[in-house]
């Protein structure tokens, strides 16, 4: 798979660069998922895409989170919406207010303690219960250092990113994640919750 080599978002240092894969001309069928307890899934069905260019990562994200409601925009459309620019999309408010205007229900969350505190963590986790129970897809604004990455990412990098939360798993208290980036092929994959939460600081999520 080709790999582009690009800007990360405007908030790190410009010389710092991270790799993403190419995207595919056509939206990939999202992988099968598997989980030790199949009956405690909580899963929505969204319509998966890679991001299409390397900074394109928050509009990737919020169109897989649209596509739940059944709402389905272009990447490029979506970039425009959100003022991503070559850096990527600075603030996951810009997120939030595009969600919301196609869809209602978001908000805003920040998550600015590292390590987030319990009561920001019972409450990312009571917002993945409602918003996958209701429907609704959650976008997380990650910053994910070595020693602290998703399957398959650049080892020796800080990746700062934008990916989906689009499920759970209430018995081992696991989140299912929907990444546009690919890193390795790992497009739909479990975390546990825990190393979710211990991700989005200092940056923040919608839900």
């Amino acid at each position: 798979m080709r790999l582009l080599a690009v800007p990360l978002a405007a908030a790190v240092a410009a010389t710092t660069m991270v790799l993403v894969p190419a995207a595919t001309a056509e939206p990939l069928p999202a992988p099968a998922v598997a989980n030790a307890h199949p009956a405690a899934d909580h899963i929505l069905e969204v319509d998966y895409q890679v991001q299409e260019t390397g900074y394109w990562c928050g509009p990737a994200a919020t169109r897989i989170a649209l596509s739940a409601r059944g709402v389905y925009r272009s990447q490029t459309d979506l970039a425009a919406e959100l003022g991503t620019h070559t850096g990527g999309t600075d603030w996951i408010g810009q997120v939030t207010g595009v969600l919301g205007g196609y869809v209602g229900w978001y908000e805003t969350r920040e998550m600015p303690n590292d390590p987030p505190t319990q009561e920001q963590k019972d409450l990312l986790w009571s917002d993945i219960v409602r918003d996958v129970d209701s429907g609704y897809a959650i976008v997380a604004n990650i910053v994910a250092p070595p020693g602290n990455q998703p399957p398959g990412y650049p080892p020796d990098q800080t990746i700062y990113h934008y990916f989906t939360v689009i499920g759970y798993n209430d018995v081992d208290r696991t989140v299912l994640i929907a990444d546009p980036a690919s890193f390795s092929g790992n497009q739909i994959y479990w975390l546990t919750f825990d190393q979710l939460a211990s991700l989005i600081p200092p940056k923040g999520y919608s839900a």
